[in-house]
This record gives C-alpha cells, sequence and structure tokens, in this order.
C-alpha cells in the first residue's frame, strides 16, 4: 500500500512536464511562424520597394528617349502629336502612383504593364520619326533636283529671253529706215513769198533737208515720225520752241524739230524745212536725223 502511494505523486510530476515541454514546443512553433511570416512580409516589402525603383528607372529611360525623338527638326502629323500628349500624360499618372507610399499587388501589375505599353509605343514612335527623316531626305533630295532643274530652266530661259532682246533689237535696228543721201540747202524768203537759196548766213531764213530712204522690205511701211537736232557752228544744239525729248540708241535726247513722212519703200525723196527761230552764223551747220529709235543720218550747211 505504502508503495502504491508513493507512485502517484510522481505520476503527477510527469503530467506536468509533458504538459510543459507541450506549451514549450507550441510557443516555439508560433515564434518560428510569426518569424517566417515576418520575414516573408519583409521580402516582399523589400521587393516591391526595389520594383517601383526600377520602373521609376524605366520611365525616366523612356521620357527621355521621347524627349530625343521630339527634340529633331521634323513635323509630325496630329496623329503623332496625339499619341505623344497621351504617352506624356500616362507618364504623369505612372510617377504619381509610384509615389504613393503603399501599392497593391494589382496596381504593381497594372503600372508594370503601363510601362511595357510605353516602351511599345516609344520604340513605335522612334521608328515613325526615323521614317519621316527618310521620308524627308528623299524629299530633300527630290527638291534639290528640281530646284536644279528650275535653275536649269531659268538660266536658259534668261538666256532665251536675252538673245531674243538682241534679236529682236538687231530686227528693230535692221527694220528702221535709213537715209541714202542727205543735201542741206539754206534759203531766203522774200516778200513775194517765193524762195531763193543763199550761201551767206546773213541772209539766210531757214534750212531745207532733202535725202532718200534705203531700200528696206522690212521697214514697215507707212508713217514714220523724224527727229531733227541740229547744231550750230559752236556745237551747241538749236532748241526751237516746239523742242523735247525722245529716245534713241538707247539714249534720251532732245530735238530741234520734230514730223513724220510717209514711208512706201519706194524710193521717194523726201524734203523737210526747219525755219531757223534766231539768226543764223558763220560756220558749218551739222544736221542729224533719226526715226524708230535710232539714227537715220546727217548732213551739214556751210554759211559764209
Amino acid at each position: 500500500m505504502e508503495n502504491q502511494n508513493q507512485e502517484q505523486p510522481i505520476r503527477k510530476d510527469s503530467n506536468k512536464i509533458y504538459f510543459l515541454v507541450v506549451v514549450i514546443l507550441a510557443l516555439l512553433g508560433t515564434n518560428a511562424y510569426l518569424f517566417f511570416k515576418d520575414k516573408k512580409a519583409n521580402d516582399r516589402i523589400v521587393t516591391i520597394s526595389d520594383e517601383k525603383t526600377r520602373m521609376q528607372t524605366d520611365i525616366d529611360k523612356i521620357e527621355a528617349e521621347l524627349d530625343n525623338a521630339s527634340s529633331t527638326n521634323i513635323k509630325l502629323s496630329e496623329q503623332m502629336q496625339n499619341e505623344q500628349t497621351i504617352a506624356r500624360e500616362k507618364i504623369q499618372e505612372l510617377r504619381a502612383a509610384l509615389k504613393k507610399g503603399q501599392l497593391t499587388q494589382g496596381q504593381l501589375v497594372k503600372a508594370q504593364e503601363d510601362i511595357r505599353q510605353l516602351r511599345y509605343f516609344v520604340t513605335k514612335y522612334n521608328a515613325d520619326i526615323a521614317e519621316l527623316k527618310k521620308q524627308n531626305a528623299s524629299l530633300s533630295t527630290e527638291r534639290d533636283v528640281l530646284k536644279t532643274a528650275v535653275d536649269s530652266i531659268g538660266t536658259k530661259a534668261n538666256d532665251l529671253e536675252r538673245q531674243n532682246q538682241e534679236l529682236n533689237t538687231k530686227v528693230q535696228a535692221a527694220a528702221a529706215l535709213k537715209t541714202g543721201n542727205v543735201s542741206v540747202s539754206a534759203f531766203q524768203i522774200r516778200n513775194n513769198g517765193r524762195e531763193s537759196s543763199v550761201t551767206r548766213a546773213s541772209t539766210a531764213e531757214k534750212i531745207r533737208i532733202n535725202f532718200s530712204v534705203v531700200n528696206n522690205s522690212i521697214a514697215e511701211k507707212g508713217l514714220h515720225e523724224v527727229f531733227i537736232r541740229v547744231i550750230d557752228p559752236s556745237g551747241n544744239l538749236i532748241i526751237s520752241n516746239n523742242g523735247g525729248l525722245f529716245t534713241s540708241d538707247d539714249e534720251e535726247l532732245q530735238y530741234t524739230y520734230k514730223t513724220a513722212i510717209e514711208f512706201a519703200n519706194d524710193g521717194k525723196v523726201y524734203s523737210i524745212d526747219w525755219a531757223n527761230p534766231g539768226d543764223f552764223q558763220k560756220g558749218t551747220y551739222t544736221v542729224v536725223l533719226y526715226t524708230d529709235g535710232f539714227t537715220m543720218g546727217r548732213g551739214t550747211i556751210s554759211l559764209r
């Protein structure tokens, strides 16, 4: 009986020990679970933080590529401009999202997808820019070729115009009337109205210019204005009251007297009278005739 009483306390102590061991093991298991849970959470936080940093770096690269592509002197189409605007707005949205303190797994996945789409867009955008550059280079080459052709045509046109002008000038010169024999005589008008030829300056009142026109089949038939310049013995041009300006041989001149003749290319002899409004001087007078923009001929008379 005494041995049975001793065994009962020993069993109670053993049960307590077993219980304590179980509790200790449970506590150790709980601590281990919490340790690994915390470690996994810390690893996940580090992973998400690293992913955010990587995505921010990707966004910086994408934006730098977009800026580099946009810095070219290429005129973008309206569609490309709109696409660029949308891409920059998306970049700003991603930057704002990544600045937030926390990102859910779904938000992180969506951000990663947005970055992939942006990377694809920038790649396509750069390819479009390169194609535009290629097209512009081709257009520039075509433009330069056309410009060279136009310049060449312009040069030829200018040469032809110059040649035409020279030819027209030659034709005009050839068509201008030229005098044959020119004779100049002085006359005195008597009281009865009759004229008498004189050789003295003191009695001369007018001069008569007789001339013929050289045969010219290309000259225009009809009236031709004739301008006359009378140079006195001192070399001065005599200007009468109706004297004015005309152009001959590309030079503007004053004339002494102006009239017109009817040209028919028939060998006719023409006669033009000019009355001196002043007195004649002793010496030689020179008479120059002009028509059709060119010098027609000249003659002289000497008065004693």
